[in-house]
């Protein structure tokens, strides 16, 4: 398994971000942030949902 990036990095990469938010709109805006491969594959591995709030894309990541 990959290094998980920290929730610094993943909040980093989706500033800005608007939500709810599907894993698509937030795969394309860590891709914008041009955000480390580890963030990238993080977020790449998320369930196919509507995320409401940044906590939600961390409870999945990190929980």
């Amino acid at each position: 398994m990959s290094d998980k990036p920290s929730p610094i990095d993943i909040q980093k990469a989706l500033g800005g971000l608007d939500y709810p938010a599907s894993k698509e709109d937030i795969v394309k805006k860590a891709e914008g942030s041009k955000a480390d491969q580890s963030v990238l594959d993080a977020l790449g591995n998320l369930p196919e949902r509507e995320y409401g709030a940044p906590t939600d894309i961390s409870k999945e990541i990190f929980d």
